[in-house]
This record gives structure tokens, C-alpha cells and sequence, in this order.
């Protein structure tokens, strides 16, 4: 079976919530404002409908995000079978007075209850306003290479299996 794709729900599937609760940082990818690609692993909370992260004010994505800007977001483990999840959607940043809660969520996630709350209390201490940077999914694929290849991969096995394939 080829990947799921689905351009407008959000990613309910089990793989998709596995890697969504997991604690493997996410990749945001997106278009610095010179036109090169950016991208950097973040910490993520999913709150059923979009992905937030948290990020200081003066951080340049903050700016660049801040038109909206298209990003992509992968989360992906390192153990075979592979599971991916991949979702595309645009940003949308408000700054926050404090710390933002989804940014605690993820940081207790992340580092356990104590060590999430001494980030988030460092944090707090650094910067009166965090960056909320929401992303609702407009593009979701999920791959977990045991029952979902890679397009590319699942018509090559197609073709195998039907005898119609390149070793044919």
C-alpha cells in the first residue's frame, strides 16, 4: 500500500499519534526571507487540530513566519520499519504574554515533569512574551514501511507482484 495521504484531515492515523506524543523532535522546515531553506528540529504540542511550538520573539523564524509562511513539518524515528509523518500548512504567530502553555506541555513531554518546568521557568525568566507559532495541517502523509511504502516504492512492488515490473 502506497502512503496516506490526506490534504485536509488532521492526522488521527495510529502512526500519525505515535510520533505526534512521541518525544523525537520535529523538523520545521521553511523559506528564510533570502529565499534558502531552513530547517531545525523544535519541540512540538499537538492539540488535536494544530501543531504549536514556542519559540522567543527575537528568533528570525518568528519574523519569517509571520507572513504566514508556508512550512512543513516531518517527524520520523530511527528504527526500522521507519514511521513518518510528514504535514504541510501555514504558520500563524501571536506573540503571548509569558510562556506559552502548549510550550510547557511540550517541555514537560519532553524533559519529564521537573525538568520541564525548570525549562519553562528559565524561559519565563529570559523573555516576558514567547512566540506561538500554530500550524493547522492542510497536507498530511504517513509512511511505516510495513503496510504504507513510499509511492514510488509501492508501484515498483505493484509491478513485481503482477509480473509487469522492471525485472519482468
Amino acid at each position: 500500500m502506497s502512503a496516506t495521504v490526506d490534504p485536509l484531515a488532521p492526522p488521527n492515523d495510529r502512526v500519525a499519534q505515535t510520533l505526534l506524543r512521541s518525544t523525537i523532535p520535529a523538523r520545521l522546515a521553511h523559506t528564510g526571507r533570502d529565499g534558502a531553506p531552513r530547517v531545525f528540529p523544535i519541540r512540538l504540542h499537538w492539540d488535536g487540530e494544530v501543531l504549536v511550538f514556542g519559540s522567543p520573539p527575537t528568533a528570525p523564524k518568528v519574523a519569517v513566519l509571520s507572513d504566514h509562511s508556508q512550512v512543513a513539518v516531518t517527524i520520523d524515528g530511527n528504527e526500522f520499519p521507519y514511521r513518518v509523518l510528514t504535514i504541510r500548512g501555514a504558520a500563524r504567530v501571536e506573540l503571548v504574554d509569558g510562556v506559552v502553555p502548549e510550550y510547557s506541555a511540550a517541555a514537560r513531554r519532553y524533559f519529564g515533569e521537573d525538568g520541564g518546568r525548570a525549562w519553562v521557568d528559565q524561559i519565563g525568566g529570559l523573555f516576558s512574551q514567547v512566540a506561538r507559532i500554530a500550524v493547522r495541517p492542510e497536507h498530511v502523509t504517513i509512511l511505516n514501511f510495513e503496510a504504507r511504502f513510499p509511492n514510488a516504492v509501492a508501484d515498483a512492488m505493484a509491478d513485481a507482484g503482477s509480473g509487469s515490473g522492471a525485472g519482468s
